[in-house]
């Protein structure tokens, strides 16, 4: 015979664990509030049992949208996520009783497990709510068993908005394996909800893999001696790293000339590579292998060479065309190279004086391996020029995927994409097509290999929809913008949909999370974080730097020095 779950008892089977567990919790009796006259799907209705100002005088009863409410039916507690409240038929006079309407997302429903005898949440319905069926508040208890996964890794990276003494939780495997997103407006808190999340995880997981493309230079701090930091002054990621297609974004030029250019580098890149491998052969059979190496070079296989004999090329195939050929392609590729070269800022691609085969070292110290105690790395991207940054984050990208791939999932890593927008926008193609493709990449097939991006982002409407459309745990933060809030809506699933109505009105560090990350939507406040633990703002705000002076000459004279060694030799 089907059990019945009464609105303020349990199953006996399950009766004894949940006293025990409410001592630790102390939570009253669930309220009933009303009862069902409608259901629609995933929708019902329920009609308020008690007058409208009455539910309102207290915090445990006040009927808000986003809270948690469960509806007993003969075999199971449904949970639901109110989404909208009304009075049909309201009366100008205050003191009278108004009827009270509540709309409820059908989320998921309380069951005895059968293993551990105890009530567990699961997503999904399989007793639809009838007519007449009681609507109780979910209590603190209840509260707990649907945010807190039993068995299950996961984080606490704040409290529930409905009831501050519940801990909201991420699950971990599916918050990184399938990605995740942060967006909100500039100075809702996203950097802090980041570091948050972050720094729980390596709380719990020491071993971890991940790189943080810092364009803001946010994090250098936020991770103590658990991170690895590098910047253009101790980056080392070699020209002969880059694709084709990465070489082709960063030496040729963006007029009518680019495909000329491009045939001639990539003749000049493998006569480069083969030179490189022929002058380093000794003798005997080394000969041999050298030899049936540079057969089998292409332009995009990662050997080591040198861009001096790419001018050589260059400088060789000017000398044997005819007058009637031009050379302009060819004076304006050798021009770029050198200029390249000779630019101080690009020093950690194009600068180095010796060329010698660093991809394991490159590899290792990226992605740490080993980590030595040191699991994050946080690389500072805010002195890299804008000309050459979406080559360097797709440089970055790319070799992460492809040592996933070769690696065959043996090296799980998180990749974070501050400022996403910025190299992977929406809209033209053509432009940022590297880094889009490798982030779309990742995004589409990373989980299989164990490669996960998280997105960080103010504008989700810049963002490429394909790398958005991956994301299967989204963290919204406030949202001003009607374009912004509606691609979130577009992208929404697990019942949230009405609950992003609340974006533009959310605080400081506060978030709406749904997705995979989560048992089923939650309105959270992430934890406050220690001040040296803090993403780095740079800013104390103008009322308070305008106070005092700022800056004197000598002061200037130094910012000047800096700006013009441009990576060398900054402090």
């Amino acid at each position: 015979m089907t059990q019945v779950l009464q609105p303020t008892a349990l199953a006996p089977a399950a009766a004894r664990t949940d006293m025990s567990e409410r001592r630790g919790l102390a939570a009253a009796e669930p309220t009933r509030i009303g009862h069902i006259v409608s259901v629609s799907g995933a929708q019902a209705v329920v009609v308020l049992e008690r007058p409208v100002g009455v539910m309102s005088q207290s915090r445990d009863t006040r009927i808000q949208i986003g809270a948690l409410v469960k509806i007993t039916t003969p075999a199971t507690s449904v949970v639901g996520i109110i989404t909208a409240v009304s009075s049909p038929t309201p009366s100008f006079e205050s003191d009278a009783a108004d009827i009270g309407l509540v709309e409820v997302n059908l989320a998921g429903e309380l069951v005895v497990d059968p293993v551990t005898k105890r009530l567990a949440f699961r997503r999904g319905v399989a007793c639809l709510p009838s007519l007449g069926d009681p609507v109780l508040f979910a209590d603190r208890h209840d509260l707990t068993r649907v945010y807190s996964q039993p068995n299950v890794a996961s984080i606490k990276v704040g409290s529930l908005y409905q009831d501050a003494a519940v801990p909201a939780r991420l699950l971990v495997d599916d918050l990184l394996s399938k990605h995740f997103i942060v967006v909100g407006t500039t100075g809702c808190g996203k950097s802090t909800a980041l570091t948050c999340i972050l720094q729980r995880v390596l709380e719990e997981h020491h071993y971890a893999h991940m790189l943080v493309l810092d364009v803001h230079n946010e994090y250098p701090e936020a991770f103590g001696d658990k991170a690895e930091t590098i910047d253009p002054v101790n980056l080392n990621l070699p020209i002969w790293l880059l694709n084709f297609q990465e070489l082709t974004e960063a030496l040729t030029s963006k007029d009518s000339s680019r495909d000329a250019e491009a045939e001639i580098l990539s003749d000049g890149v493998v006569y480069a590579k083969r030179r490189f491998l022929d002058a380093s052969t000794v003798r005997g059979t080394t000969l041999a292998r050298r030899t049936s190496e540079s057969n089998g070079i292409t332009v995009d296989t990662p050997t080591p060479y040198r861009l001096s004999d790419v001018v050589s090329f260059i400088d060789e195939q000017v000398g044997k065309l005819d007058r009637a050929r031009t050379t302009v392609p060819y004076r304006r590729l050798k021009t770029r190279i050198e200029t390249l070269v000779s630019d101080q800022r690009y020093s950690f691609m194009f600068g180095s004086l010796t060329i010698q085969d660093t991809m394991t070292e490159t590899l290792g110290r990226l992605f740490r391996v080993p980590h030595d105690g040191k699991p994050i790395t946080v690389i500072n991207l805010s002195t890299v020029p804008a000309e050459i940054l979406d080559v360097v984050i797709s440089v970055i990208a790319r070799l992460a995927f492809d040592l996933a791939v070769w690696s065959k999932g043996g090296l799980p890593m998180l990749l974070v994409c501050e400022e996403a927008h910025r190299y992977a926008p929406a809209g033209d193609l053509d432009k940022f097509a590297p880094t889009r493709q490798a982030l779309s990449r990742i995004a589409k097939e990373g989980r299989k290999y164990g490669v996960s991006l998280a997105l960080v982002t103010q504008r989700p409407s810049e963002l490429d929809p394909t790398v958005l459309s991956q994301c299967s745990t989204a963290i919204a933060m406030r949202l001003s913008t009607e374009r912004d809030q509606a691609v979130m809506r577009a992208n929404t699933h697990d019942g949230a949909l009405d609950l992003l109505g609340f974006l533009p009105l959310l605080g400081d560090r506060e978030a709406i999370i749904f997705g995979q990350g989560v048992a089923m939507p939650m309105r959270i406040r992430f934890d406050d974080i220690a001040d040296d633990a803090k993403p780095q703002t740079h800013s104390l705000g103008f009322s308070e730097s305008w106070k005092m002076p700022n800056m004197d000459m000598e002061q200037l004279e130094a910012i000047v020095a800096r700006w013009r060694l441009s990576g060398r030799d900054r402090t």
